[in-house]
């Protein structure tokens, strides 16, 4: 007999500081929060990340720090959810490929396997990423012992066809690492909050905090249900946010308000 599924799986959601353009200072950063989540009474199943956080936005230097073809610190992410037996969407990582420059995430299953690589595909140009970023082409799912998850990075989030997409897709909850500044705090919970409740799923974001050069970044990493509903919320300072998702919970809203099978696209488009 397998071990059998929990109907309930334990978040934790790490809001850190990042360092700008120092990629070995944010690792042991990174590691040393990973290990206090690791070691709490109640072990979480998930460990979630911020967006950029080997190097935050120091784009003009980015070609040089960013992480080379991908490998150093999705291999250190491998073998910590190995070590430990803890899944962990690594949030975002600025890196080198072949030149180009991209904002991935990587996902990896308890036996550091790994699971999915998402790049994200709407640069923000507020901050210059479509100068020294190169746009992902591809919309990402993936399992979590039986949730469908759909990933999701910062800006993404005000495309809303991008979270319906992934929901129609069969997606459960939706994983959102950024670097979400003042004074935008109110859109962040607005869009995060409507996301969960158009697409009736969980929404797990992680965003970081403290100042890079003259921006501030205010946390507020959220988890949400699918009714809208805040599981938990964190503040502006560093802190190691958890909560659980009900596997259940997501068919239940869909069956109650049957916004999937109400949908006319033919005449959306």
């Amino acid at each position: 007999m397998g071990e059998q599924v929990k109907s309930e799986m334990n978040i934790a959601v790490v809001q850190a500081y990042v360092e700008l353009g120092d990629p070995d200072a944010n690792l042991k950063r990174m590691l040393d929060l990973m290990e206090k989540a690791a070691s709490a009474e109640e072990k979480p199943d998930v460990i979630v990340l911020p967006e950029m956080w080997n190097t935050g936005y120091a784009l003009d230097r980015i070609r040089d720090i960013a992480d080379p073809e991908g490998r150093r610190l999705p291999e250190q992410l491998s073998a910590f959810a190995r070590s430990h037996g803890i899944q962990v969407v690594g949030g975002s990582i600025a890196e080198n490929i072949g030149g180009q420059i991209y904002n991935s995430m990587y996902v990896f299953g308890r036996n550091g396997e790994q699971l999915a690589k998402y790049s994200k595909i709407h640069l923000f140009r507020l901050m210059d990423e479509e100068k020294h970023l190169q746009a992902g082409e591809q919309v990402v799912s993936f399992e979590l012992e039986g949730i469908t998850a759909g990933a999701s990075i910062c800006y993404d989030i005000r495309f809303p066809e991008l979270s319906r997409t992934l929901a129609l897709a069969g997606a459960q909850v939706l994983f959102v690492p950024a670097q979400w500044p003042h004074p935008r705090l109110h859109h962040w919970r607005t869009l995060l909050m409507a996301r969960a409740i158009e697409n009736q799923m969980y929404v797990v974001a992680c965003n970081r905090v403290g100042t890079s050069g003259d921006t501030d970044f205010f946390g507020h990493s959220m988890i949400i249900d699918p009714w809208g509903e805040i599981v938990a919320e964190g503040g502006e300072e560093e802190v190691i946010l958890t909560g659980k998702i009900d596997r259940a919970l997501p068919g239940e809203v869909r069956q109650r308000i049957p916004v999937f099978e109400d949908r006319r696209p033919r005449l959306y488009f």
